[in-house]
């Protein structure tokens, strides 16, 4: 399986400037990577435009043998009329019921399941929302700020999690944190304004796995290559 996004041209209606301008970028294997860069550069409109909320656009989004795809983000809500537990009993494959018990341990989530969603954090109800997602029968995962709220210990617990439950699944984290993408993420897909080209750099990222010693000089050369691409 590979991903591309190839000359993703689009525009805001009424708006003057593209948001995009021959986009083009590839995942080649499985991993967790990143879109990475400031507020308003475009990285959930492409998210929608991948999973097909964004139709008009022009270019070409390959992902034969890759659906189906999935996208989480911040502040998205669950149904308020029973509990998180019972939600979650109900939209989990038979199947995967062990992964469900599983991921609300790890995510440190276990308390909250007796609880309706209104009545959680913000950080608990980000955990709940991505459980409901890893359930499911998935090959891409777009997680939009989904750890966002999330202290920065419970956000390390979770990724490894993940990259050890998923090694053949794609993963694009959306997030701010140059730190936390550099240290966890295999590609890091550098957004830029539509005016400069290429408009998506890639950079190389440490893509640490649980048990693994993060090297500082490593880490500190892969940042500076992300601030450099921006």
């Amino acid at each position: 399986m590979k991903f591309v996004c190839e000359n993703i041209t689009y525009q805001y209606p009424g708006a003057p400037d593209f948001v995009f301008d021959a986009l083009s970028f590839s995942l080649a294997e499985p991993g967790f990577d990143a879109l990475f860069g400031p507020s308003g550069i475009g990285k959930t409109s492409l998210a929608k435009i991948i999973i097909n909320r964004i139709p008009k656009y022009s270019g070409t989004i390959h992902a034969d043998g890759m659906k189906p795809l999935l996208y989480t983000y911040n502040l998205e809500r669950l149904p308020g009329w029973s509990t998180v537990g019972k939600h979650l009993e109900k939209i989990t494959p038979k199947a995967r019921k062990s992964l469900k018990n599983e991921l609300t341990t790890s995510f440190g989530v276990e308390h909250c399941l007796e609880s309706r969603f209104s009545q959680l954090s913000l950080g608990q109800q980000n955990r709940i929302n991505l459980i409901r997602y890893l359930v499911q029968d998935f090959k891409l995962l777009i997680m939009d700020e989904s750890l966002a709220n999330v202290d920065e210990k419970t956000r390390e617990i979770i990724i490894f999690k993940i990259k050890s439950l998923f090694p053949n699944a794609f993963f694009l984290y959306i997030s701010h944190n140059v730190v936390e993408v550099s240290k966890f993420c295999k590609d890091i897909i550098v957004f830029r304004n539509a005016y400069k080209k290429p408009q998506a750099i890639t950079v190389t990222g440490q893509d640490l796995l649980e048990g693994e010693t993060l090297e500082k000089d490593r880490l500190e050369l892969t940042m500076l290559e992300i601030m450099n691409a921006s």
